[in-house]
């Protein structure tokens, strides 16, 4: 497809969501919502299922989906690592070997409508069942979460004080939702009134505004140490997010970094990782 149509697609998208909205606002949020959920990439490719094939494989029932879950094992303490928007646990695999050569014994998992886990939509809430359901059954003293996982992460341990995690590893993660929003309203340029028709779609689905949900709201609740990681130069998610989760979170430090990106698979991120796991 041309890009000059597919710069167009948002827009249209956008233009049925705003007309529906005058007639009929709560389907027109919930049609917006699901195209916001839709997950487009991030299954397991060719070339990364050798990696993951390394790993004891298996399958969790968590919110209705079939998690796929990986466990590299090692005697010592177990750490989880959520990764993030249409990505898979292959995203791990250089960490991973810095994990192995300390003997963590290693829990991931492939997020649904991600890797070889079911689904076709992804949102924080269902994520976060399934971190918690993780988390229930294999009681991991650490979590290292990129991007969305590290705010699923933080609201996960928000919703249930008493995990058990000790410390918290976030690699570029988003904090307020409103902003994530906002990028979705300026991209299919949505009008005033569809938006209030998604702000009510998702207190009715979820409970709360999407001011309301704020990954800085949530540190304040967290009583885990945290090392946060963020490039000044993210154009992913804003470098002032996690300033903003610093501030709120006490036992927090923020690693800030210059031209690393959001991915951040760089040998200095992964070395501050495992100095701050066995510290």
């Amino acid at each position: 497809m041309p890009q000059h149509i597919k710069n167009m697609v948002p827009r249209l998208y956008g233009s049925i969501f705003n007309g529906l909205a005058y007639i009929a606002p709560p389907l027109a949020a919930k049609m917006a919502f699901s195209t916001f959920c839709k997950v487009r990439k991030g299954r397991v490719l060719p070339e990364q299922a050798g990696f993951l094939d390394l790993a004891i494989k298996d399958r969790e029932r968590l919110a209705g989906h079939d998690i796929q879950t990986y466990h590299w094992e090692g005697p010592g303490e177990t750490v989880l690592l959520i990764h993030g928007w249409e990505s898979n646990s292959f995203r791990w695999r250089k960490l991973i070997g810095y994990l192995r050569d300390r003997d963590f014994n290693i829990y991931a998992f492939d997020a649904p409508a991600h890797g070889y886990s079911s689904g076709t939509y992804l949102h924080i809430p269902l994520y976060s069942d399934c971190v918690l359901g993780i988390i229930r059954k294999y009681q991991p003293r650490h979590v290292v979460a990129h991007s969305i996982g590290g705010m699923t992460t933080l609201y996960s341990l928000f919703r249930q004080p008493e995990n058990g995690i000790e410390k918290i590893v976030t690699i570029g993660s988003p904090s307020e939702f409103h902003e994530i929003m906002a990028h979705y309203r300026q991209l299919l340029h949505l009008n005033t009134r569809m938006m209030e028709a998604m702000d009510a779609f998702v207190i009715d689905k979820f409970g709360f505004a999407i001011r309301d949900f704020s990954s800085s709201r949530f540190a304040r609740a967290i009583n885990s140490k945290g090392l946060i990681f963020h490039d000044r130069q993210d154009t992913v998610a804003p470098f002032h997010a996690s300033e903003e989760v610093h501030g709120h979170w006490p036992g927090s430090q923020l690693v800030a970094t210059e031209g690393l990106g959001h991915s951040m698979h760089q040998e200095e991120v992964n070395k501050k990782i495992l100095e701050f796991l066995i510290s």
